[in-house]
C-alpha cells in the first residue's frame, strides 16, 4: 500500500491547452511531466467554479452532495453575499480530515472552504464582508491564529492587499517556509495569479501567459522546499487546475427581466426584496434560477430560452443529476462569449461589456462556471513522485477522480463510496485500470 506525503498545488484556471501549447516554456512543469504522469484532459464539475471545484478535489463528491454549490451564498438582500468560506458548510469528509484522523499534520494556503477547519497550519481564504470588521480579524478567526501571525510577521511585506501577483508571492513564501520547517503530511496550496489575469485581460492575453510562467517558477520553489527539508524522496506532487476560462464580451442580467415581469422587486442599491418569486443566482458562465410560490413555469422557461446569449435551459432535476444544486428550478447555460450577473437596474437585459469597466466587480474579459462539456474547456493534472510512473499520459479523467487518487497516495480511504475512482494507471507497481 502506498503511504507517502502529498503536496497538492492548484493553479487556478489552468487549462489543458496551457500545457499542450506552452510546456516547453515552463521548465518546472515540463520536468514534472517528463518524469511523471500527466492526465491530459480533466473534465470539471457543474458549475465549473472555484469553490465547488476545490471542494470536489478534496472530497471526491459532486456539489449536490458536498454542499458547496456556488462560490457565494444565496443572499439576494445583501450587496455583497458571503462566500462559502467555512468548512462547516461541507457536508462530507475531506481529505485533510482523514489525514488528521491518522494523527498527522496538514497545511493549507488559501485553499477554498477551509476557514474554521482543524487543519494544523491554515491560512484560510476569506475577506471582510461586514462593515464592522477588517481583514486581520476575519483572517485570525478563520485561520490558525498563531501560524498566521508568524507568517505575516515574516512575509507580510510581500503582500499588497489581495492584489496579484503579490498575493501569490506571499502564499508561496509561507508554503515554502512550512514545507521546509513543519513538513506536513498533506499540503494544499491555491495560487490565483493566472485566474485573476484571465478575468481582467483575457484567457490568452500576454498578462495571463506571464502569470503562467510565474506559476511555473513558484512550483519549482515549492518542490525545492521539500528537497531542503529532506522529504522530497517520500513526497508525491499533484499540480492541477480547477477549471479553464472562456473570453466574454456580453452580460446577461436575468434578474432585470424578472423585475420587468414583477417576479421580483429590485431596490435602489442593487439588492432584491425578500418577496421574490423568481431569482437568478449567477455562476458566471451559467446561472441557477430559483422559484418560490411560483406556478408560471412555462412562461419562465420560454423567457429563458428566448433570451439572447442563452444556449441551454436545464430542468432542475437534470441539473441535480449532473451534480448541481438540488434546490434550483433551472440551470441556464450561456453561449461562449456571454456570462450572467445578478444585477438589476441595468439599461437592458443583455448588454455589451464596456472595456473601460474591466477590473470592476462583475466586469470581466474571461470567465468560467460553464458546462464542463464546452469545447476545449478541459483542465489538466500532473502527478509526480516516488509512487508515480514516469513519462506516462492518461488521456482523460474527471475532477471527481482526483480525491480517490490522492487518498490512495496517502494510504487512506474515504468512509463512503465515491463516484470517481483512483487513477491507478499512474501508479508504480499497480496494474493499469481502465479510465473513463
Amino acid at each position: 500500500m502506498i503511504q507517502q506525503r502529498l503536496v497538492v498545488i492548484s493553479l487556478d484556471a489552468l487549462g489543458s491547452r496551457d500545457l499542450d501549447e506552452h510546456l516547453d516554456e515552463l521548465p518546472n512543469l515540463h520536468r514534472l511531466v517528463v518524469t511523471g504522469t500527466r492526465v491530459r484532459q480533466v473534465r470539471g464539475i457543474y458549475p465549473t467554479l472555484t469553490y465547488p471545484s476545490h471542494t470536489t478535489i478534496i472530497t471526491g463528491q459532486y456539489p449536490r452532495v458536498h454542499g458547496i454549490v456556488n462560490n457565494t451564498k444565496l443572499q439576494p438582500q445583501r450587496q455583497s453575499p458571503d462566500w462559502y468560506w467555512y468548512q462547516r458548510d461541507v457536508k462530507v469528509p475531506t481529505l485533510y480530515d482523514l489525514v488528521r484522523q491518522q494523527h498527522k499534520q496538514t497545511a493549507a494556503f488559501l485553499w477554498p472552504v477551509t476557514a474554521g477547519s482543524k487543519i494544523t497550519y491554515n491560512l484560510a481564504e476569506i475577506f471582510p464582508n461586514r462593515i464592522w470588521t477588517n481583514q486581520v480579524l476575519v483572517s485570525l478567526k478563520a485561520s490558525s491564529p498563531a501560524f498566521l501571525l508568524r507568517m505575516n510577521q515574516k512575509y507580510g511585506h510581500l503582500r499588497r492587499g489581495i492584489q496579484q501577483p503579490e498575493l501569490d508571492d506571499f502564499i508561496t513564501a509561507c508554503a515554502v517556509d512550512t514545507l521546509t520547517h513543519k513538513q506536513p503530511w498533506l499540503t494544499l496550496i491555491h495560487l490565483v495569479d493566472m485566474d485573476s489575469m484571465r478575468h481582467r485581460y483575457g484567457v490568452r492575453s500576454a498578462e495571463a501567459m506571464a502569470a503562467l510562467k510565474r506559476l511555473d517558477k513558484r512550483v519549482g520553489q515549492l518542490i525545492d522546499a521539500t528537497i531542503a527539508a529532506g522529504t522530497f524522496a517520500e513526497t508525491n506532487f499533484a499540480i492541477l487546475g480547477d477549471h479553464y476560462q472562456i473570453n466574454v464580451d456580453h452580460m446577461i442580467h436575468l434578474n432585470q427581466a424578472f423585475a420587468q415581469r414583477g417576479w421580483l422587486t429590485p431596490t435602489t442599491n442593487g439588492t432584491v426584496k425578500n418577496d421574490w418569486h423568481v431569482l437568478a443566482k449567477s455562476c458566471d458562465g451559467s446561472t441557477y434560477v430559483y422559484t418560490r410560490n411560483f406556478a408560471d413555469t412555462k412562461n419562465l422557461q420560454d423567457l429563458l430560452e428566448a433570451t439572447p446569449g442563452v444556449t441551454a435551459v436545464i430542468d432542475g432535476q437534470k441539473a441535480t443529476e449532473r451534480g448541481a444544486d438540488p434546490h434550483c428550478r433551472f440551470m441556464v447555460e450561456a453561449q461562449a462569449g456571454y456570462y450572467f450577473t445578478d444585477e438589476t437596474n441595468r439599461p437592458a437585459v443583455v448588454e455589451a461589456v464596456d472595456p473601460a469597466s474591466l477590473g470592476q466587480p462583475d466586469r470581466y474579459h474571461g470567465v468560467h462556471g460553464y458546462d464542463p462539456d464546452k469545447p476545449d474547456y478541459f483542465t489538466t493534472l500532473v502527478l509526480n513522485g516516488p509512487a508515480v510512473k514516469e513519462n506516462q499520459t492518461i488521456a482523460q479523467a474527471r475532477l471527481i477522480d482526483e480525491a480517490p487518487t490522492f487518498a490512495k497516495l496517502l494510504g487512506l480511504q474515504f468512509p463512503e463510496p465515491l463516484p470517481g475512482h483512483a487513477l491507478t494507471a499512474a501508479f508504480k507497481g499497480v496494474p493499469d485500470a481502465p479510465t473513463k
